[in-house]
């Protein structure tokens, strides 16, 4: 491994041991066993290698709750979808840590215009990706925007790990979730038009 990796690796370690905040040049130099001048080298700055670490670890568990739902493809939409969610709420607790660094990264991007494309570029690929797989999952539906669905879905995601990270507790589990909401789907549907 090159320098690079190394720094990139450290810098993913530094996120879940001591956070985006409070991770310093020097504990990125401890922990990858390089130098400062490496860090400029490669990324720099500190927070460009922060912020690269930190997209590549939200890109990486993104991607496996998407996997989670197209494996499910022989599944009825509601099925698969379903299954990524109860995966995703479950990947809460292993994640804690990173879950925290991405919080804390965010709130950093109001300040760095860099954090902040990139944070927007890792959101707009998940939109994407999330699309395809809406789209393939669903097929076309006259006024449907899988883009539009990928961004509340999204929304819906960001907005459990805040009230996970805040009360882990009153947060529902994947299945009380995906039971819930099948219930009030099928009452919304159900439901004669007024």
């Amino acid at each position: 491994m090159g320098h690079r990796e190394d720094l990139l690796r450290a810098a993913r370690q530094c996120l879940e041991d001591k956070g985006y905040a409070r991770t310093t040049a020097r504990d990125l130099v401890a922990v990858s066993g390089t130098n400062l001048a490496s860090i400029g080298y490669h990324f720099g700055s500190k927070e460009a290698l922060l912020n690269q670490a930190i997209v590549d670890a939200f890109e990486e568990w993104s991607d496996q709750v998407v996997d989670i739902s197209l494996e499910g493809r022989e599944q009825a939409p509601l099925d698969a979808m379903a299954a990524s969610w109860v995966e995703m709420v479950e990947s809460f607790g292993p994640n804690r840590s990173l879950l925290v660094a991405f919080v804390e990264a965010l709130a950093q991007a109001e300040r760095s215009p860099e954090l902040r494309d990139q944070l927007a570029a890792h959101y707009q690929r998940c939109r994407e990706t999330i699309a395809r797989a809406v789209a393939s999952s669903v097929g076309e539906a006259e006024g449907m925007d899988p883009e539009a669905v990928a961004s509340f879905l999204m929304a819906v995601c960001d907005g459990l790990i805040l009230q996970w990270l805040l009360d882990p507790e009153a947060t529902p589990t994947g299945e009380e979730l995906v039971a819930s909401l099948g219930a009030a789907l099928g009452q919304i549907v159900s439901s004669p038009a007024v």
